[in-house]
């Protein structure tokens, strides 16, 4: 699968403005400033497609982007505090029409930060992706800032945490790399195990 034969092809803030869903989807959820962009980037080997915002909670609609075989769907990063009331509920609103509208929907890469525990907007994603028995694998970013001790502490913790609903997780970094080719592995075997 050429991840590079890529386009960016349109951003929604509403659910009722969501084109059709004709190609599988991979999709990337997150809490704001959790590396999501970086990592998007990094997988399609581009600078700056996915736009890597300084101010968390910037990104406020669905993103696009065209792969021949599929789309890469970046949700908006969830759980910072300092977004109003109103931009939550839309949040939700969004969020809810995105996986109600029974989209093709191949793989979630639900994405959290390898240096600290899952927070309860976290959980609460993971949740809901078990509850609606959604394909998904979680991906710890910014594994590079830790040291070796640390790395092996924080991967036995993040196995331990996923093996009794059988969950993958892959540490990784957008720096260096580091797990890159395992996670484009697993999004080529979900396109392709996705009937299309």
């Amino acid at each position: 699968m050429n991840f590079q034969a890529v386009t960016f092809e349109a951003a929604f803030g509403r659910a009722d403005q969501l084109s059709r869903s004709d190609l599988p989807e991979i999709v990337f959820s997150g809490k704001s400033n959790v590396g999501k962009s970086s990592l998007i980037n990094k997988l399609i080997n581009r600078k700056a497609l996915a736009r890597v915002s300084a101010t968390p909670g910037k990104t406020a609609t669905i993103n696009f982007f065209r792969l021949p075989s599929c789309r890469l769907v970046d949700l908006p990063g969830y759980g910072y505090a300092k977004v109003s009331q109103n931009e939550k509920n839309r949040w939700a609103k969004l969020m809810q029409g995105y996986f109600d509208a029974g989209r093709k929907i191949a793989l979630v890469i639900q994405i959290l930060d390898m240096r600290h525990e899952p927070t309860a907007d976290d959980f609460d994603m993971i949740n809901f992706l078990i509850e609606r028995e959604l394909p998904f694998l979680v991906v710890c970013t910014k594994s590079d800032k830790l040291n070796k001790t640390q790395f092996n502490q924080q991967s036995a913790y993040f196995q331990e945490l996923f093996d009794e609903h059988e969950i993958e997780f892959i540490p990784f970094s957008s720096q260096n790399g580091f797990g890159l080719d395992v996670l484009k592995e697993r999004i080529t075997a979900a396109v392709e195990g996705s009937g299309e």
